[in-house]
């Protein structure tokens, strides 16, 4: 797998005492495809088995017996898996794209692919469905779905139309499985930059292309400020997190399914503006994080928030800071010089490459 980097050329190399980190993040294996296998599921403890990932329980049997004939040696690996009616299934991992064939082997030939029946796509929402559709129409009008283990699944069909919003979708036509796994330690490298001192913290945007890291990122960001960080004397504070498309904490049933710290509160599927606004009012949090800003009715809540005293840590897709001043919100930010740090993340030599932490008043390289 490509490796996760989250590195730059600072020196703070240290460990948290509080929760095991991940050993390592990468394993320089290679295959039949020219593909490198990782060693670190993120999600069990290994040897890797299918039957233990939770996104496999909510396969269709005909798509679950396809991931055991062909897909054992990538299960570490696979990022999205999508169905669509008629269409090969696909396997992404990385940048590559995978299927498997008829007679059960796999193969970058997409259209050697074993098609998706409807029957497929059927069993496969009842199945995450809990076998009652209708209990879930509220979910399926936001397109997608969290499943235990903090995976979301997207859904695309029909749109059903009332009073001019979206009510619900029917004759569902794909499904695409994002798989999500946490990486404790991977905000190691970034913290020295985020904090002031032992108690204060800057403003800060993460910046990257989609499926570039900044999630997960995010998320342990939010883990070891909530626990402390020891090595710099940090004691730990409360977060607020606004998790609008349920994919930093992955809540299900009101538990959340990655490990965001003790002292994190999270408002689930909640409009990040309104969400901030509640949080500063009912939680006192000193930190709010939430992902993908760029909305006015989010500057006004960041404004919000740093009149009350509190940090702002988010996000925005974007591959450098010229893009985001051709945004009218985000130029607004800037020239405010908002965001103290600014982190710029890539995939050029894996997931979670940091390709500059900037200084966001003078836009100069701070590591």
């Amino acid at each position: 797998m490509a490796k996760v980097f989250f590195s730059n050329s600072s020196n703070s190399n240290y460990s948290n005492n509080n929760e095991q980190k991940s050993e390592e993040c990468h394993k320089d294996t290679g295959d039949s495809t020219g593909h490198n296998r990782a060693k670190n599921n993120g999600e069990g403890q290994a040897p890797l088995t299918v039957t233990s990932l939770s996104w496999f329980q909510v396969l269709a049997p005909s798509i679950q017996q396809l991931v055991v004939d062909g897909l054992q040696p990538y299960l570490s690996e696979i990022e999205e898996i999508r169905l669509r009616i008629k269409r090969p299934l696909l396997f992404r991992l990385g940048d590559l794209e995978l299927t498997v064939s008829k007679d059960r082997k796999i193969t970058r030939r997409l259209e050697e692919g074993q098609l998706v029946s409807r029957e497929d796509l059927d069993q496969t929402l009842q199945i995450l469905s809990q076998h009652s559709l209708y209990a879930w129409e509220d979910e399926f009008k936001n397109g997608y779905l969290t499943i235990p283990g903090g995976h979301r699944v997207g859904i695309v069909g029909r749109a059903v139309i009332a009073k001019g919003m979206v009510k619900t979708l029917k004759e569902i036509s794909g499904i695409n499985y994002r798989i999500g796994r946490q990486i404790l330690g991977c905000a190691d490298k970034v913290l020295p930059f985020l904090l002031k001192n032992n108690r204060q913290l800057y403003h800060t945007l993460l910046v990257s292309p989609p499926q570039c890291g900044k999630t997960t990122l995010l998320r342990d960001i939010a883990r070891q400020l909530s626990n402390g960080v020891e090595a710099f004397d940090f004691p730990g504070v409360n977060v607020g997190l606004v998790d609008e498309r349920s994919e930093i904490a992955g809540m299900y049933q009101g538990e959340p399914q990655f490990q965001i710290g003790m002292r994190t509160d999270v408002l689930d599927a909640c409009p990040k503006a309104q969400g901030m606004m509640m949080l500063i009012r009912s939680m006192s949090p000193q930190v709010l994080i939430t992902d993908e800003i760029g909305k006015h009715e989010d500057l006004e809540a960041m404004y919000q928030a740093l009149q009350a005293g509190v940090t702002v840590i988010t996000t925005v897709h974007g591959d450098n800071v010229d893009e985001l001043k051709q945004r009218p919100n985000l130029q607004t930010l800037l020239q405010w010089h908002f965001f103290e740090r600014i982190i710029i993340l890539s995939r050029r030599q894996g997931v979670g490459t940091i390709e500059k932490i900037l200084d966001g008043r003078t836009m100069e390289r701070v590591n």
